[in-house]
């Protein structure tokens, strides 16, 4: 039985630019190669980190402040990490995870300014120098993810929309922070236009797993 460990891909980027849509579609061709995928989110990952999840995605813009924020994020990234991540990396799983740590650099590291070296602090502290093989950030113009995500919810009379509730400035604030990320880490992030169509993201999407990880294009 192979021992090799598994990989660990995170998909980011602001709301409405198609994460979920993604994962799932990325989980299905994984899969179809024969490869043994978990699919999950953050926050949540774990019926603890589900829980802390409602604490974070629903209620008033102000709910809590920025610091709070950011120790909710690690409180259910740390279940998640310790209870679903590295068991199934160990097994040799390959994980998809709907947002991870750059979320809560972007989030509230930067548009919520808690600051990078607090928050640096704060993974190493409780993760190490753990972090994803690779991460896909999805961008797009933010008005124009505004608006998918107002759709989303309307259709799903869904109430998770805390985030998407927090005004024009903060959005761009983080667009510009995701995109600095990558600037800061090129060798664990790349870039994906997700302006276009569902499938067109897939496929370029797709092109950079497949190179990073010797797939079949």
């Amino acid at each position: 039985m192979s021992m090799q460990l598994g990989r660990f891909i995170t998909l980011e980027g602001g709301e409405g630019a198609g994460k979920s849509t993604q994962v799932k579609r990325l989980v299905a061709r994984l899969s179809a190669l024969g490869i043994d995928v978990v699919q999950t989110r953050e926050p949540g990952g774990t019926s603890g980190a589900e829980a802390i999840r409602g604490l974070l995605v629903t209620g008033d813009t102000a709910r809590w402040e920025p610091t709070t924020e950011t120790l909710l994020h690690y409180a259910a990234r740390t279940e998640h990490v310790s209870k679903t991540v590295k068991p199934a990396l160990a097994r040799g799983a390959w994980v998809i995870s709907d947002r991870f740590a750059d979320s809560t650099m972007a989030y509230q590291g930067y548009a919520g300014q808690v600051g990078r070296d607090a928050v640096a602090a704060l993974h190493h502290l409780v993760l190490g120098d753990f972090q994803p093989d690779l991460t896909l950030i999805l961008d797009l113009p933010v008005e124009v993810g505004l608006r998918r995500a107002a759709s989303r919810a309307n259709a799903s009379g869904s109430t998770e929309d805390r985030y998407e509730r927090m005004g024009l400035r903060f959005h761009e604030a983080l667009r510009t922070a995701f995109l600095d990320i990558a600037v800061r880490e090129p060798a664990r992030c790349r870039v994906v236009d997700a302006s276009g169509d569902p499938d067109a993201v897939a496929a370029a999407l797709w092109a950079e797993i497949a190179t990073r990880f010797n797939l079949p294009a």
